[in-house]
């Protein structure tokens, strides 16, 4: 746990101004793993189509067969992730700007099989500080709330935006290698602070 406050005057943006589709009266508190707001509507997932604009349309089939669909675009990402809390304050990560709509993008994962519905989501964090020690744990909370809301066939790539951190090289090796991610998650107290961050998702 961090022992004080790294950056305790930090620049906050007014949440009414952030670009979101949200409905204010709707939230979700999702648990860590499997429960996030749109994993049961999208885990059905059957193809997804590339649309103008570098959106995605899921496509998924009913108990009635009937078609359902559901649009999947940055600014869908941006709202999953823009109300994780920051660690050190009770503030989400939109209204601190570490994350924003701009340092989103949704690209092909094999660009040259045109058939393939791999897509790569791909989010880039500023850090509120150059030194902020917990940029990686923000890095893991970002990369757990997509891994768990977005179907299987999306791949998630978490890292910090360039020249916004001094380690930024050593924090990116960190949240690219799945073997390290994976034992970061099964630390007891690191989840904690994970869990704690996702509560206020909405």
């Amino acid at each position: 746990m961090v022992s004080e406050i790294q950056n305790s005057n930090p620049t906050i943006l007014n949440a009414a101004d952030l670009p979101t589709r949200l409905q204010p009266t709707l939230s979700c508190k999702p648990g860590v793993f499997g429960d996030g707001s749109f994993a049961s509507t999208l885990s059905l997932v059957n193809t997804i189509e590339l649309f103008p604009e570098g959106s995605y349309l899921s496509t998924e089939l009913d108990s009635d067969d009937d078609l359902m669909e559901e649009l999947i675009d940055r600014q869908e990402i941006y709202d999953l992730v823009s109300t994780i809390s920051d660690p050190e304050h009770p503030i989400s990560l939109g209204a601190l700007a570490v994350v924003s709509l701009p340092d989103i993008c949704i690209t092909p994962t094999l660009p040259y099989v045109p058939d393939s519905p791999l897509r790569t989501v791909s989010v880039l964090i500023t850090p509120t500080i150059t030194h902020c020690s917990l940029a990686t744990v923000i890095g893991l909370g970002v990369r757990v709330r997509l891994e768990q809301s977005l179907p299987p066939r999306f791949r998630v790539d978490v890292r910090i935006k360039e020249g916004t951190h001094s380690t930024a090289d050593e924090v990116n090796k960190q949240l690219a290698d799945k073997e390290r991610v994976a034992a970061a998650l099964e630390n007891a107290t690191l989840m904690g602070v994970i869990a704690k961050m996702l509560e206020t998702c909405q």
